[in-house]
């Protein structure tokens, strides 16, 4: 019995071990998420920015504070998505457009950053929602965006202020653009 009580300790520490072990953490001293990694294991591809056709910037940073400017909803192809959340789309396809604006804004946080360690919190989203009249979850879409800026960047860094708002139409006929605040280091 000794021996078998003995057996179940070491193996109990051997998985303790095994699950607090540096290849195995995502997470950084402070277990806060290392959003360099967290986008890897997320399978997320970053993209170079695209520069735009009219007389404004992707972000401006001033002092420790980075403002992005409206990301709106492109595939990983490249392709805009289009419609209404309510109507052409339902509040799934609206949430997932969320997540290709936040993606889009962490490809150029990343740019205005060099590193997205530099990231000190995400300060305030705001989202907006290309709806119909009758539409009234903005918020559930703009879970697309928030969910993945927490799961990058964990919930001290992540979670932040936030607006959801419909809209009768955004540019080109997007179904979301979403702008974000953020303090770096």
């Amino acid at each position: 019995m000794r021996k078998i009580l003995i057996l179940g300790v070491i193996l109990t520490m051997s998985v303790v071990a095994i699950f607090v072990s540096e290849p195995h953490n995502v997470f950084g001293d402070d277990h806060t998420p290392n959003p360099e990694k967290q986008i890897k294991e997320l399978g997320i591809e970053l993209q170079p920015l695209r520069p735009f056709k009219a007389n404004f910037v992707h972000y401006v940073r001033t002092g420790n504070l980075v403002f992005l400017s409206g990301h709106i909803s492109i595939d990983a192809e490249g392709k805009l998505i289009k419609g209404k959340v309510g109507k052409d789309l339902d509040v799934e396809e609206g949430k997932a457009a969320a997540r290709r604006c936040a993606v889009a804004l962490l490809s150029s946080l990343k740019h205005a950053v060099g590193d997205l360690n530099n990231v000190n919190r995400i300060v305030k989203v705001t989202g907006m929602v290309n709806a119909s009249t009758d539409f009234t979850k903005h918020s559930i879409v703009i879970n697309g965006c928030s969910d993945l800026l927490v799961s990058v960047f964990g919930k001290d860094k992540g979670k932040h202020a936030r607006a959801a708002v419909g809209m009768s139409s955004l540019p080109l006929g997007v179904a979301v653009e979403i702008e974000m605040i953020v303090e770096v280091k």
